[in-house]
C-alpha cells in the first residue's frame, strides 16, 4: 500500500514577523556578542558612517578617536574615504559581494583587473608568481610549503635522502596561528601553548637598539653572534632547512628593526646554502615604512614575499628560483590551494585602494608624516629619559619604549582617556600605525595628545640640567641617529 504524504501547507498570506536584521543598539552590542563570542576587545562600537579619515566614532558614547591603530595596521586609507564611495566602486563592490565566486578555479574581469592593478603598482618584477588566500597566517603557511617542495625536489635531484622539512626563523617572532606557522610563532606563550609544534631551528634576533651610534658595537655582536648560529644550524642541518623565515620588522614582537646589512647577509646565506628567503611582510607591507613594500625600503629581495592586511587580500610573490626544479608549486595544479582563493570582494575593495594610494602619492605621505611622528617621539623622550627610550621608525611604523609592562600598559589606558588608539607589542613597547593618508595636523594632534597620557602616567618631567651652552651634558639628538634606512652600514592579536 503506497504510503500517504501529508499535503503542504498552503503558503501564509500573512508577511513575515521580522523583514531583515533585527537592529542592535549601540548600547547592547557588546551584551549581544557576548552570549557567542569572547568579547575581551575594545569597549567601542565603531559607527562605520560617522567614522572619517583618521578619526573612529564610538556609536556607545558618541565620542571621536584619534585612531593609530587602524585594526592592526589593516586600514590603510582611514574611514569613508570620498572615492570609496563612487558610483561605480559601489556597483563593482556589491557585484563582487552578491555572490562568492571560487577564484582559484572560476575567474572574473573583477579578479582581472586586481591582479593587473598590483602587478602595475605594488608587485615586484623579480617576484612574478602569484598566490592568494584568505589571511596572513595561511599566506605564510603556504610560502613555507612552497618552499618544502622546492627544498625537496632539489634533494630529490642531487641524489640526498634530506627531506628538506624546517624552517629556520627567530626569537620574537610573530607569523600566525596556523598548523606550520604556530612552530615558527614565539612572541607570547598565551598564542601557542599546548598545540602541538615542529622543532625547527629558532636563532637570536638581532634588532636594532636606537639610536643606533650610541649601541653600535652591541647591535653588530649581536648580528654576528645571529649569524654565526645560523651557519651552524645549517651545518648540522645537512640540506634539512627549506627556508629562512623572518619579518623585516618584528611587529607583534616589539617593533623590532634589523639593519639592510643584516638582511642582505641572509640573502647571501639563502643562495650560498639552497634555502629560500621568505619575508613575512602581512604587517610591514603595502606602504607602511614609505615604499610599497619593506624588502624595498632595505633594498633586499626575498624569494617569497607573504602579504595581507593593508593589502585586504593574503598571499604571496614568488621569484623565478622557483623554477630551480620542475613542477614547484606554482607549475603543478592542486600543490598549493584553496576554495575561494582570495574573496573576490576584496579584491574590488583593494584595487580601488591601489589606485588611491597611487594617485595621491601617498607612499610620499608615508615617509613625511612617519618622520614627523618619529621625531615627534625622539622629542618625549627626550622630555622623559628615565620612563622612555628606543623611538625609531620607518615610515609609519613607529614605537617607543617605556620602562615597565605595568608603565607601557598604562600610557595606553591614558591615551584611550585622551580619545586616542595606541598598540601594545613587545614587553614593553607602544606601537603606531596611523593610515598611509594621515594628515600632519592629525600626526601633530596625536603627539599632543601622546604627551597628554604621558602627563596623566608620569607626571611632569623633571627640569634639564644644562650646560653652560644651553644643552643638555648629552648635546643635542640628530633625527637621524634612529632612521633605520639611513644607517644602511592591551596585549596585541597580531
Amino acid at each position: 500500500m503506497a504510503s500517504v504524504l501529508p499535503s503542504a501547507p498552503a503558503p501564509s498570506s500573512r508577511p513575515p514577523a521580522s523583514i531583515g536584521p533585527r537592529h542592535i543598539a549601540a548600547a547592547d552590542v557588546h551584551e549581544s556578542l557576548n552570549e557567542h563570542l569572547l568579547v575581551d576587545g575594545y569597549p567601542l562600537v565603531v559607527d562605520l558612517d560617522k567614522s572619517h579619515g583618521s578619526y573612529l566614532y564610538d556609536a556607545k558614547s558618541g565620542h571621536e578617536y584619534l585612531d593609530f591603530f587602524t585594526f592592526f595596521s589593516s586600514n590603510p586609507i582611514g574611514f569613508n574615504h570620498p572615492r570609496m564611495h563612487s558610483a561605480d566602486f559601489s556597483q563593482r563592490l556589491l557585484r563582487a559581494a552578491r555572490t562568492r565566486v571560487s577564484n582559484s578555479d572560476v575567474y572574473t574581469s573583477l579578479m582581472a583587473e586586481f591582479v593587473t592593478t598590483l602587478e602595475r603598482t605594488a608587485g615586484l618584477p623579480e617576484l612574478p608568481y602569484y598566490f592568494f588566500v584568505d589571511g596572513g597566517a595561511l599566506a605564510v603557511e603556504n610560502a613555507m610549503k612552497a618552499a618544502f617542495d622546492w627544498k625537496r625536489r632539489k634533494n630529490i635531484a642531487a641524489g640526498r635522502s634530506a627531506l628538506g622539512e624546517k624552517i629556520l626563523h627567530f626569537e620574537h617572532a610573530f607569523h600566525g596561528r596556523s598548523g606550520y606557522t604556530l612552530s615558527v610563532t614565539n612572541t607570547d606563550p598565551v598564542k601557542t601553548d599546548y598545540f602541538p609544534q615542529f622543532i625547527w631551528p629558532r636563532v637570536p634576533s638581532p634588532a636594532i637598539s636606537f639610536p643606533f651610534r650610541a649601541h653600535q658595537d652591541e647591535v653588530l655582536a649581536r648580528e654576528a653572534a645571529c649569524l654565526t648560529a645560523i651557519e651552524d644550524e645549517f651545518d648540522r642541518g645537512r640540506n634539512e632547512i627549506a627556508g629562512i623565515l623572518i619579518e623585516p620588522i618584528q611587529s607583534e614582537g616589539g617593533d623590532r628593526h634589523f639593519r639592510s646589512e643584516f638582511l642582505a647577509e641572509l640573502r647571501k646565506l639563502a643562495d650560498t646554502r639552497e634555502a629560500l628567503l621568505i619575508f613575512d611582510e602581512v604587517q610591514t607591507g603595502l606602504g607602511s615604512t614609505g615604499r610599497w613594500w619593506a624588502s624595498q625600503y632595505h633594498g633586499v629581495t626575498p624569494d617569497l614575499l607573504c602579504f595581507a592586511k593593508k593589502l585586504q587580500v593574503g598571499g604571496l610573490f614568488a621569484s623565478r628560483r622557483l623554477d630551480d626544479v620542475e613542477d614547484h608549486v606554482f607549475a603543478k595544479s592542486g600543490r598549493i590551494n584553496s576554495t575561494w582563493g582570495g574573496s573576490l570582494t576584496d579584491m574590488v575593495r583593494a584595487t580601488q585602494i591601489l589606485r588611491i594610494i597611487e594617485d595621491e602619492a601617498l607612499l610620499n605621505n608615508a615617509r613625511q608624516r612617519g618622520h614627523e611622528l618619529h621625531v615627534g617621539l625622539q622629542a618625549l623622550e627626550l622630555r622623559w629619559p628615565d620612563h622612555l627610550s628606543n623611538a625609531r621608525g620607518a615610515g609609519l611604523i613607529c614605537a617607543i619604549d617605556l620602562r615597565t609592562p605595568a608603565l607601557r600598559d598604562a600610557v595606553i589606558a591614558a591615551a584611550m582617556a585622551e580619545h586616542m588608539l595606541v598598540l601594545a607589542c613587545g614587553t614593553t613597547s607602544l606601537r603606531f600605525r596611523p593610515a598611509l593618508n594621515v594628515s600632519c595636523v592629525a600626526i601633530a594632534e596625536g603627539l599632543g595628545r601622546l604627551e597628554a597620557a604621558l602627563l596623566r602616567t608620569l607626571g611632569r618631567p623633571e627640569p634639564k640640567i644644562t650646560n653652560a651652552r644651553g644643552g643638555t651634558p648629552a648635546g643635542p639628538r640628530r633625527a637621524s641617529d634612529g632612521n633605520v634606512r639611513n644607517l644602511r652600514g592591551r596585549r596585541s592579536r597580531r
